[in-house]
């Protein structure tokens, strides 16, 4: 009498172990896409330490500050955070460059925030238009675009 054997030929488990690491490749580089986004979006409240003084000066006088000292904010290099390593004002606008503990594919990089103003109506708060961003209709943004993060990991907010 034959015995039937019960199990997984080496044959069958090679099989399984390929579409196991076929799977594992498309999905690992979504997640490291995910996990770069959500580290951008961990950084950006960074900005909001310049984003109150900038408006405030632009409401009390039309200008905007040329840099972080007109601004009232300690040098660039000393606003940081855990993916942000420096925080600077150029003409209004605010350029958050990455580092620290960011992932290496933000290493370096900029996200710029740029003020969208009502020229002739400063009682109209400041609108903050994040990277490549469009500005709100019938506003007008100041300073200079220097957004070097890669699109496909801005928020959606900033696209």
């Amino acid at each position: 009498m034959k015995q039937k054997l019960l199990g997984f030929s080496a044959i069958e488990m090679m099989v399984v172990v390929a579409i196991i690491a076929i799977l594992a490749m498309i999905a690992i580089p979504s997640s490291l896409g995910r996990i770069v986004t959500e580290q951008v979006k961990a950084a950006m409240p960074l900005a909001d330490v310049a984003k109150q003084p900038i408006a405030a000066i632009w409401k009390a006088t039309k200008l905007l500050p040329k840099d972080n000292k007109d601004a009232g904010l300690p040098e660039a290099e000393k606003i940081v955070s855990n993916f942000a390593y420096s925080v600077v004002v150029e003409d209004g606008a605010i350029h958050m460059t990455f580092g620290n503990k960011a992932h290496a594919k933000l290493k370096d990089k900029v996200i710029s925030f740029r003020p969208a103003v009502i020229e002739d109506a400063q009682i109209v708060p400041v609108e903050w238009v994040c990277g490549n961003a469009k500005a709100p209709e019938k506003m007008v943004v100041k300073g200079e675009n220097k957004t070097t993060v890669p699109a496909e990991y801005l928020p959606l907010l900033c696209k």
